[in-house]
Protein backbone atom coordinates (compact mmCIF):
# COMPACT_ATOMS: atom_id res chain seq x y z
CA UNK A 1 0.00 0.00 0.00
CA UNK A 2 1.41 3.41 -0.96
CA UNK A 3 1.80 6.10 1.64
CA UNK A 4 0.30 9.29 0.29
CA UNK A 5 1.02 11.60 3.18
CA UNK A 6 3.53 11.49 5.98
CA UNK A 7 3.66 14.00 8.78
CA UNK A 8 6.96 14.97 10.33
CA UNK A 9 6.15 13.22 13.61
CA UNK A 10 5.59 9.92 11.82
CA UNK A 11 9.13 9.60 10.39
CA UNK A 12 11.79 8.00 12.52
CA UNK A 13 14.87 5.92 11.95
CA UNK A 14 12.82 2.69 11.52
CA UNK A 15 11.16 3.85 8.28
CA UNK A 16 12.72 2.20 5.19
CA UNK A 17 12.66 3.56 1.65
CA UNK A 18 10.73 0.52 0.40
CA UNK A 19 7.69 1.73 2.31
CA UNK A 20 7.69 5.14 0.61
CA UNK A 21 6.24 5.79 -2.85
CA UNK A 22 4.59 8.65 -4.67
CA UNK A 23 5.77 12.23 -5.20
CA UNK A 24 7.16 14.34 -2.40
CA UNK A 25 5.87 17.93 -2.25
CA UNK A 26 8.04 20.82 -3.55
CA UNK A 27 10.36 22.43 -1.00
CA UNK A 28 11.03 26.21 -0.86
CA UNK A 29 14.78 26.63 -1.61
CA UNK A 30 15.03 29.62 0.72
CA UNK A 31 14.39 27.29 3.61
CA UNK A 32 17.39 25.08 2.83
CA UNK A 33 20.38 25.41 5.16
CA UNK A 34 23.94 24.47 4.20
CA UNK A 35 23.16 23.93 0.51
CA UNK A 36 24.75 27.15 -0.87
CA UNK A 37 27.77 27.47 -3.17
CA UNK A 38 30.06 28.70 -0.40
CA UNK A 39 30.61 31.98 -2.29
CA UNK A 40 29.88 35.05 -0.18
CA UNK A 41 29.84 37.59 -3.04
CA UNK A 42 29.12 36.78 -6.69
CA UNK A 43 29.27 39.75 -9.03
CA UNK A 44 30.70 40.91 -12.37
CA UNK A 45 33.73 42.76 -10.96
CA UNK A 46 36.82 42.11 -8.86
CA UNK A 47 36.95 43.22 -5.23
CA UNK A 48 38.83 46.37 -4.27
CA UNK A 49 40.77 47.37 -1.19
CA UNK A 50 37.58 49.13 -0.05
CA UNK A 51 35.12 46.25 -0.55
CA UNK A 52 35.24 45.83 3.24
CA UNK A 53 33.79 42.39 4.04
CA UNK A 54 32.77 41.66 7.61
CA UNK A 55 35.66 39.26 8.21
CA UNK A 56 38.65 37.56 6.65
CA UNK A 57 37.91 34.39 4.72
CA UNK A 58 35.22 36.13 2.64
CA UNK A 59 35.04 34.45 -0.78
CA UNK A 60 34.42 36.68 -3.81
CA UNK A 61 33.65 35.44 -7.33
CA UNK A 62 33.80 37.50 -10.53
CA UNK A 63 31.33 35.55 -12.69
CA UNK A 64 32.35 37.50 -15.81
CA UNK A 65 36.00 36.38 -15.76
CA UNK A 66 35.82 33.28 -13.57
CA UNK A 67 38.35 34.77 -11.15
CA UNK A 68 37.93 34.06 -7.44
CA UNK A 69 39.42 35.92 -4.46
CA UNK A 70 39.61 35.30 -0.74
CA UNK A 71 40.07 38.11 1.78
CA UNK A 72 43.13 37.69 4.00
CA UNK A 73 42.98 41.16 5.61
CA UNK A 74 39.66 42.91 6.17
CA UNK A 75 41.06 46.19 7.53
CA UNK A 76 38.63 48.90 6.36
CA UNK A 77 39.89 50.57 3.20
CA UNK A 78 43.03 48.42 3.19
CA UNK A 79 41.65 44.98 2.25
CA UNK A 80 43.95 42.32 0.85
CA UNK A 81 42.36 39.84 -1.58
CA UNK A 82 44.36 36.82 -2.79
CA UNK A 83 43.46 35.48 -6.21
CA UNK A 84 42.75 31.76 -5.67
CA UNK A 85 41.23 31.11 -9.10
CA UNK A 86 42.87 30.39 -12.43
CA UNK A 87 43.84 34.02 -13.01
CA UNK A 88 46.60 36.16 -11.56
CA UNK A 89 46.87 39.44 -9.71
CA UNK A 90 46.07 39.90 -6.06
CA UNK A 91 44.18 42.98 -4.84
CA UNK A 92 46.07 44.80 -2.10
CA UNK A 93 46.76 48.33 -0.82
CA UNK A 94 49.29 50.42 -2.74
CA UNK A 95 52.79 50.72 -1.35
CA UNK A 96 55.39 53.03 -2.87
CA UNK A 97 58.09 50.72 -1.55
CA UNK A 98 58.77 47.39 -3.24
CA UNK A 99 59.35 43.87 -1.95
CA UNK A 100 60.68 42.17 -5.10
CA UNK A 101 63.07 44.38 -7.08
CA UNK A 102 64.20 47.85 -8.05
CA UNK A 103 64.65 49.01 -11.65
CA UNK A 104 67.02 51.52 -13.28
CA UNK A 105 65.68 52.89 -16.57
CA UNK A 106 67.94 54.60 -19.12
CA UNK A 107 70.82 56.86 -18.16
CA UNK A 108 73.87 58.63 -19.54
CA UNK A 109 75.52 57.06 -22.47
CA UNK A 110 71.97 57.78 -23.64
CA UNK A 111 70.55 54.28 -23.49
CA UNK A 112 67.20 52.46 -23.38
CA UNK A 113 68.25 49.67 -21.03
CA UNK A 114 66.24 48.62 -17.96
CA UNK A 115 68.34 46.95 -15.23
CA UNK A 116 66.64 44.93 -12.47
CA UNK A 117 68.06 44.85 -8.91
CA UNK A 118 66.82 42.10 -6.59
CA UNK A 119 65.49 43.11 -3.16
CA UNK A 120 65.42 39.51 -1.93
CA UNK A 121 69.11 38.69 -2.41
CA UNK A 122 72.22 40.82 -2.87
CA UNK A 123 74.03 40.57 -6.19
CA UNK A 124 74.49 42.02 -9.65
CA UNK A 125 71.62 43.47 -11.68
CA UNK A 126 70.23 41.91 -14.85
CA UNK A 127 69.19 43.59 -18.12
CA UNK A 128 65.49 42.67 -18.42
CA UNK A 129 63.83 45.12 -20.82
CA UNK A 130 64.16 48.12 -23.14
CA UNK A 131 62.47 51.51 -23.15
CA UNK A 132 60.80 52.79 -26.33
CA UNK A 133 63.62 55.30 -26.77
CA UNK A 134 67.02 56.21 -25.37
CA UNK A 135 66.62 58.32 -22.23
CA UNK A 136 68.79 60.07 -19.69
CA UNK A 137 67.84 62.00 -16.59
CA UNK A 138 64.18 61.03 -16.98
CA UNK A 139 61.87 60.31 -14.02
CA UNK A 140 60.13 57.10 -12.98
CA UNK A 141 57.19 56.08 -10.77
CA UNK A 142 55.75 52.73 -9.61
CA UNK A 143 52.16 51.51 -9.59
CA UNK A 144 51.32 48.09 -8.13
CA UNK A 145 51.57 46.50 -11.56
CA UNK A 146 53.67 48.73 -13.84
CA UNK A 147 56.73 50.94 -13.81
CA UNK A 148 56.42 54.32 -15.59
CA UNK A 149 59.27 56.35 -17.10
CA UNK A 150 58.56 59.93 -18.20
CA UNK A 151 60.41 62.75 -19.90
CA UNK A 152 63.93 63.00 -21.26
CA UNK A 153 66.85 65.37 -21.22
CA UNK A 154 68.91 66.46 -24.25
CA UNK A 155 67.08 65.99 -26.49
CA UNK A 156 64.12 67.10 -24.42
CA UNK A 157 61.31 64.53 -24.51
CA UNK A 158 57.68 64.26 -23.41
CA UNK A 159 56.98 60.51 -23.73
CA UNK A 160 55.32 58.64 -20.84
CA UNK A 161 55.88 54.89 -21.11
CA UNK A 162 55.18 51.89 -18.92
CA UNK A 163 56.45 48.34 -18.47
CA UNK A 164 54.62 45.44 -16.82
CA UNK A 165 56.33 44.11 -13.68
CA UNK A 166 54.77 40.64 -14.03
CA UNK A 167 56.57 39.97 -17.32
CA UNK A 168 59.42 42.54 -17.22
CA UNK A 169 58.22 43.53 -20.68
CA UNK A 170 59.61 46.31 -22.86
CA UNK A 171 58.15 49.77 -22.40
CA UNK A 172 55.11 50.96 -24.36
CA UNK A 173 54.23 54.60 -25.12
CA UNK A 174 51.03 55.45 -23.18
CA UNK A 175 50.90 59.26 -23.27
CA UNK A 176 52.70 62.60 -23.34
CA UNK A 177 53.74 65.20 -20.77
CA UNK A 178 52.49 68.77 -21.10
CA UNK A 179 56.08 70.06 -21.09
CA UNK A 180 58.95 68.09 -22.58
CA UNK A 181 61.82 68.09 -20.09
CA UNK A 182 64.24 66.14 -17.96
CA UNK A 183 66.21 66.86 -14.78
CA UNK A 184 62.92 66.69 -12.86
CA UNK A 185 61.70 64.85 -9.76
CA UNK A 186 58.95 62.26 -9.48
CA UNK A 187 56.34 61.30 -6.88
CA UNK A 188 53.61 58.63 -6.78
CA UNK A 189 50.27 58.05 -5.08
CA UNK A 190 48.16 54.89 -5.32
CA UNK A 191 46.48 56.13 -8.51
CA UNK A 192 48.82 58.65 -10.16
CA UNK A 193 52.39 59.43 -11.07
CA UNK A 194 53.78 62.98 -10.87
CA UNK A 195 56.63 64.89 -12.53
CA UNK A 196 57.70 68.05 -10.70
CA UNK A 197 59.75 71.08 -11.78
CA UNK A 198 62.99 70.42 -13.72
CA UNK A 199 64.49 71.71 -16.94
CA UNK A 200 67.91 73.32 -17.15
CA UNK A 201 69.25 76.80 -16.38
CA UNK A 202 67.92 79.29 -17.33
CA UNK A 203 64.81 77.44 -18.56
CA UNK A 204 63.67 75.95 -15.28
CA UNK A 205 60.04 74.78 -15.18
CA UNK A 206 57.75 75.23 -12.18
CA UNK A 207 54.80 73.05 -13.10
CA UNK A 208 53.74 69.76 -11.52
CA UNK A 209 52.18 67.26 -13.93
CA UNK A 210 50.03 64.24 -13.12
CA UNK A 211 49.37 61.09 -15.17
CA UNK A 212 47.03 58.25 -14.32
CA UNK A 213 47.95 54.69 -13.34
CA UNK A 214 44.34 53.62 -13.89
CA UNK A 215 44.02 54.53 -17.57
CA UNK A 216 46.61 55.39 -20.22
CA UNK A 217 46.69 58.97 -21.46
CA UNK A 218 48.43 62.33 -21.44
CA UNK A 219 49.51 64.16 -18.30
CA UNK A 220 47.74 67.25 -16.99
CA UNK A 221 49.24 70.32 -15.33
CA UNK A 222 47.91 70.52 -11.75
CA UNK A 223 49.95 73.37 -10.26
CA UNK A 224 53.40 74.82 -9.68
CA UNK A 225 56.16 74.50 -7.13
CA UNK A 226 57.04 77.71 -5.32
CA UNK A 227 60.71 77.48 -6.33
CA UNK A 228 61.77 76.31 -9.79
CA UNK A 229 64.36 73.56 -9.39
CA UNK A 230 66.77 71.71 -11.64
CA UNK A 231 67.58 68.10 -10.65
CA UNK A 232 65.59 68.14 -7.39
CA UNK A 233 64.96 65.07 -5.25
CA UNK A 234 61.55 63.42 -5.35
CA UNK A 235 59.97 61.57 -2.40
CA UNK A 236 56.58 60.03 -1.64
CA UNK A 237 54.75 59.42 1.62
CA UNK A 238 51.30 57.83 1.67
CA UNK A 239 49.69 61.29 1.54
CA UNK A 240 52.18 63.78 0.04
CA UNK A 241 54.75 64.27 -2.68
CA UNK A 242 58.00 66.06 -1.78
CA UNK A 243 60.30 68.16 -4.00
CA UNK A 244 63.68 68.63 -2.33
CA UNK A 245 66.96 70.50 -2.87
CA UNK A 246 68.11 70.99 -6.48
CA UNK A 247 69.50 74.02 -8.31
CA UNK A 248 67.39 77.10 -8.97
CA UNK A 249 66.15 80.50 -7.88
CA UNK A 250 67.11 83.94 -9.11
CA UNK A 251 70.05 84.14 -9.17
CA UNK A 252 70.27 80.33 -9.49
CA UNK A 253 71.93 78.66 -6.52
CA UNK A 254 72.20 75.20 -4.98
CA UNK A 255 69.19 74.75 -2.69
CA UNK A 256 68.84 72.79 0.55
CA UNK A 257 65.12 73.43 1.23
CA UNK A 258 62.04 71.48 0.18
CA UNK A 259 58.32 71.72 -0.39
CA UNK A 260 55.43 69.28 -0.56
CA UNK A 261 51.95 68.85 -2.06
CA UNK A 262 49.02 66.74 -0.87
CA UNK A 263 47.88 63.99 -3.24
CA UNK A 264 44.21 64.64 -2.41
CA UNK A 265 44.37 68.31 -3.44
CA UNK A 266 47.27 68.14 -5.91
CA UNK A 267 47.75 71.83 -6.63
CA UNK A 268 48.34 72.90 -3.02
CA UNK A 269 52.12 73.27 -2.62
CA UNK A 270 53.54 74.14 0.79
CA UNK A 271 57.09 75.29 1.48
CA UNK A 272 58.75 73.51 4.39
CA UNK A 273 61.00 75.20 6.92
CA UNK A 274 63.30 72.20 7.35
CA UNK A 275 66.53 72.10 5.37
CA UNK A 276 69.07 69.53 4.29
CA UNK A 277 72.64 69.60 5.57
CA UNK A 278 73.87 68.99 2.03
CA UNK A 279 72.71 71.66 -0.41
CA UNK A 280 73.95 69.86 -3.51
CA UNK A 281 71.36 68.56 -5.97
CA UNK A 282 71.18 65.62 -8.39
CA UNK A 283 71.40 63.03 -5.66
CA UNK A 284 69.46 59.78 -5.50
CA UNK A 285 66.03 59.74 -3.83
CA UNK A 286 64.65 57.00 -1.57
CA UNK A 287 61.51 56.84 0.57
CA UNK A 288 60.61 54.64 3.51
CA UNK A 289 57.06 54.71 4.88
CA UNK A 290 58.07 57.43 7.36
CA UNK A 291 61.12 59.27 5.95
CA UNK A 292 62.68 60.64 2.79
CA UNK A 293 66.35 60.11 1.98
CA UNK A 294 68.67 62.14 -0.28
CA UNK A 295 71.60 59.98 -1.39
CA UNK A 296 74.82 61.67 -2.53
CA UNK A 297 74.60 64.66 -4.85
CA UNK A 298 77.10 67.35 -5.80
CA UNK A 299 79.88 64.73 -5.63
CA UNK A 300 79.33 63.96 -1.95
CA UNK A 301 78.78 60.62 -0.21
CA UNK A 302 76.28 61.87 2.38
CA UNK A 303 72.93 60.21 3.11
CA UNK A 304 70.41 62.77 4.45
CA UNK A 305 67.17 61.72 6.18
CA UNK A 306 64.07 63.83 6.91
CA UNK A 307 60.74 62.98 8.53
CA UNK A 308 57.41 62.97 6.69
CA UNK A 309 55.57 63.67 9.95
CA UNK A 310 57.40 66.81 11.12
CA UNK A 311 58.66 70.00 9.50
CA UNK A 312 62.22 69.60 10.77
CA UNK A 313 65.76 69.71 9.43
CA UNK A 314 67.28 66.66 7.80
CA UNK A 315 69.98 64.71 9.61
CA UNK A 316 73.14 63.07 8.27
CA UNK A 317 72.63 59.35 8.95
CA UNK A 318 75.39 57.69 6.93
CA UNK A 319 77.63 57.65 3.88
CA UNK A 320 77.81 55.94 0.52
CA UNK A 321 80.98 53.97 -0.24
CA UNK A 322 82.02 56.74 -2.66
CA UNK A 323 81.21 60.38 -3.38
CA UNK A 324 78.98 60.74 -6.45
CA UNK A 325 75.88 62.34 -7.92
CA UNK A 326 73.22 61.34 -10.46
CA UNK A 327 72.65 58.22 -8.37
CA UNK A 328 69.58 56.10 -9.17
CA UNK A 329 67.55 55.61 -5.99
CA UNK A 330 65.08 52.77 -5.37
CA UNK A 331 63.24 51.76 -2.20
CA UNK A 332 62.26 48.43 -0.68
CA UNK A 333 60.15 48.21 2.48
CA UNK A 334 63.33 47.80 4.55
CA UNK A 335 66.22 49.35 2.62
CA UNK A 336 67.25 52.19 0.35
CA UNK A 337 69.35 51.46 -2.73
CA UNK A 338 71.68 53.73 -4.68
CA UNK A 339 72.85 52.48 -8.07
CA UNK A 340 75.50 53.92 -10.37
CA UNK A 341 76.41 57.60 -10.24
CA UNK A 342 78.91 60.09 -11.63
CA UNK A 343 81.85 59.70 -12.01
CA UNK A 344 81.01 56.58 -14.07
CA UNK A 345 80.12 54.00 -11.49
CA UNK A 346 78.43 50.59 -11.61
CA UNK A 347 78.16 49.95 -7.86
CA UNK A 348 74.83 49.00 -6.27
CA UNK A 349 74.75 50.16 -2.65
CA UNK A 350 72.22 49.38 0.10
CA UNK A 351 71.47 51.05 3.45
CA UNK A 352 68.95 50.20 6.16
CA UNK A 353 65.81 52.25 6.86
CA UNK A 354 65.47 50.86 10.39
CA UNK A 355 68.97 51.69 11.66
CA UNK A 356 71.05 54.68 10.61
CA UNK A 357 74.39 53.78 9.12
CA UNK A 358 76.62 53.63 6.08
CA UNK A 359 75.72 51.93 2.82
CA UNK A 360 77.40 48.71 1.71
CA UNK A 361 78.32 47.65 -1.81
CA UNK A 362 76.18 44.61 -2.73
CA UNK A 363 76.73 44.20 -6.47
CA UNK A 364 77.16 45.86 -9.85
CA UNK A 365 74.96 47.12 -12.65
CA UNK A 366 75.32 45.52 -16.08
CA UNK A 367 77.47 48.54 -16.96
CA UNK A 368 78.66 51.84 -15.55
CA UNK A 369 75.76 54.31 -15.59
CA UNK A 370 74.50 57.55 -14.11
CA UNK A 371 71.35 59.62 -14.38
CA UNK A 372 69.01 56.64 -14.62
CA UNK A 373 65.39 56.71 -13.40
CA UNK A 374 64.49 54.45 -10.46
CA UNK A 375 61.26 52.60 -9.60
CA UNK A 376 60.34 49.39 -7.75
CA UNK A 377 57.79 46.64 -7.23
Amino acid sequence: MAISKISSNMIDGSLTSSLVSGTLPAVDGSALVGAGSGIDTETTSDPTISSNPSATGHLWSNKSTGEMFICTDATAGQNVWVNVGGGSGDVEPYSFQGTIAGYESGGHGFNNKVDKISFTSDGNSTDVANLTENKKRATATPSNTHGYTAGNYSPSGNVIEKMAYASDSDGTDVGDLVNARGRSSSQASSTNGYMSSGGSNPSHIANVERYSFVSDGNATNIGNVNSKRESPGGHSSSTHGYVTKGFGGSPAVDRNDWERFAFVSDSTVTSMSGVSLNNKGAGGSCSSSTHGYNVGGGVTNQIDKFSFSSDANATDVGDLTASKYLVTGTSSTTNGYGAGGYPNNSNIEKFSFSSNGNASNIGSLTGANYGGAGHQV
